[in-house]
C-alpha cells in the first residue's frame, strides 16, 4: 500500500463499560509508533469489559498496522477482555484475515507426545538399520571405484598415495613400536609368573610368538591407526564438506573419490601390513627382554626356540589381516566425514564414531577370521 500525506490518528471514548477506539488517517509502517504507544498505554490500564478497535475511516493500511492490531487484540483477551477489530474497507479486511491466517499458523504447535519404551527401541534399531545399509552402499561403490581405479595404471596418483602413505603409516610407526613393545612385556611378565610355577619357562616363547605374530600385533596396529589415522580422515573429509571444498571439485569436474578418497584407501591397505610386520618384531622384542629378566633365557635361545616351535602360518595370517583391516578403518572414517552435516559440532560427533566404530568393526573382522582360520586347520 502507498503511504498518504495524512497521518493515522486515534480517539478513544468511552460508553457504558466498553471502550472505542477510532483511527483515522494513513494506518502504516511509517505511521505506526504514535498509534501503538497509545494502544498499548490503554491496554495497561483498561479496566472495562470489552472493547472495540474501528477502523472505518483508513485512508492507508498494511501488514506491520495488521499485526500490531492482532497482539494488541491477543493482548486484551489475556486480561479477559473482549477486543473486537472492526474493518470496513474489504482490501483492508482481507489484508487483516490472511495476517491473521498467517500468524495462527505460526502459533499452532504440535502437542508433544511421549513415545513409548518399545516405539524408542523400535526408531532406534531401524535408524541403526538404515545406517548399516548406507554404509554397506558406501562399501559396494567405493570397492567398485577401487576396482576401477588400478585397472588403469594411468589414473592411479601415485604422489598422492605416497604422502598418504607418510601421513597415515610411516609417521604412526613411533606409536606403534612403543604400543606393541609395552604389550609384549605385560604379556611375557604376566605369563612368566605362571610358567615359573611349572617349570614351564621356555613355552613363553611358543605362547609369545603365535598370540603376538596372529593376533596381538595385528589387533593392536589397527586399534592405534583407526584411533590415529581413521579419525584424521573422518575430520578432514568432514571439515572438506562443511566448507563445501566437495560440491567445488565436482563442480570443477574432479572426482573426490579420485582425488581424495582412493588415495588414502589405497595407502593404508599397502602400508597395514608393513605396520603389523614391524609391530610383530618390536612385541617379540619386548617378550625377549622379558624372557631374558624373568626366566633366563637367553636371547639367541629365545630365537631358536622360536624359529623351530611357532610355525610361518601364523606370520602370514597376521599379514593377510592387514588390507582388510585398513579397507574398514579407510572406509569408515570417510563415510563418517561424509556425514558431516552444516554445523561444527557434527564434525566433532562423526570424528568419534569413526574410532569407535572402525575398533569395532577391526575387532568382529578379526573374530571372523578366527573362526574361519581355525576350521580350516590354520
Amino acid at each position: 500500500m502507498s503511504v498518504l500525506s495524512s497521518p493515522a490518528s486515534l480517539q478513544i471514548s468511552l460508553q457504558d463499560d466498553c471502550t472505542t477506539c477510532h483511527i483515522q488517517g494513513a494506518f502504516s509502517l511509517h505511521q505506526l509508533s504514535t498509534i501503538e504507544s497509545q494502544l498499548r498505554a490503554l491496554l495497561s490500564s483498561s479496566n472495562t469489559h470489552s472493547i472495540t478497535v474501528s477502523l472505518t475511516e483508513l485512508t492507508a493500511f498494511d501488514t506491520a498496522a495488521a499485526l500490531l492490531l492482532i497482539q494488541i487484540q491477543e493482548g486484551f483477551e489475556s486480561r479477559d477482555i473482549v477486543c473486537q477489530i472492526d474493518i470496513e474497507q474489504e482490501q483492508y479486511s482481507g489484508l487483516f484475515a490472511q495476517v491473521l491466517q498467517s500468524r495462527s499458523k505460526e502459533t499452532l504447535r504440535p502437542t508433544a507426545q511421549k513415545k513409548s519404551f518399545l516405539e524408542c527401541i523400535g526408531r532406534n534399531v531401524a535408524s541403526k538399520a538404515d545406517q548399516i545399509n548406507s554404509f554397506f552402499a558406501f562399501s559396494g561403490e567405493l570397492s567398485f571405484a577401487l576396482l576401477s581405479y588400478i585397472q588403469n595404471v594411468k589414473n592411479i596418483r601415485f604422489k598422492e598415495i605416497l604422502f598418504e602413505m607418510n601421513e597415515s603409516a610411516i609417521k604412526a610407526l613411533g606409536i606403534i613400536a612403543l604400543t606393541t613393545f609395552l604389550i609384549g612385556i605385560v604379556i611375557a611378565y604376566q605369563s612368566s609368573v605362571q610358567l615359573k610355577v611349572y617349570g614351564a619357562n621356555i613355552f613363553i616363547v611358543d605362547m609369545l610368538g603365535i598370540s603376538i605374530l596372529r593376533e596381538l600385533a595385528p589387533l593392536i596396529t589397527a586399534i592405534v591407526v583407526a584411533g590415529r589415522s581413521g579419525s584424521a580422515y573422518a575430520a578432514q573429509i568432514g571439515v572438506m564438506k562443511l566448507t563445501e571444498e566437495l560440491d567445488a571439485m565436482r563442480t570443477m569436474g574432479f572426482d573426490p573419490y579420485r582425488f581424495l578418497v582412493l588415495p588414502r584407501i589405497i595407502a593404508l591397505m599397502i602400508m597395514m601390513p608393513i605396520l603389523i610386520f614391524f609391530a610383530d618384531i618390536m612385541g617379540v622384542l619386548g617378550g625377549i627382554v622379558v624372557a631374558s629378566i624373568e626366566l633366563d633365557i637367553t636371547p639367541s635361545m629365545f630365537i631358536e626356540r622360536f624359529s623351530s616351535a611357532v610355525d610361518i602360518k601364523h606370520f602370514y595370517i597376521g599379514l593377510f589381516k592387514g588390507p582388510f583391516f585398513a579397507f574398514l578403518i579407510g572406509a569408515i572414517g570417510i563415510y563418517r566425514g561424509l556425514m558431516v552435516k552444516n554445523d561444527t559440532q557434527s564434525i566433532g560427533i562423526n570424528t568419534t564414531k569413526s574410532v569407535v566404530e572402525a575398533i569395532f568393526a577391526v575387532i568382529m573382522c578379526d573374530a571372523l577370521f578366527s573362526i574361519i582360520f581355525t576350521n580350516l586347520g590354520y
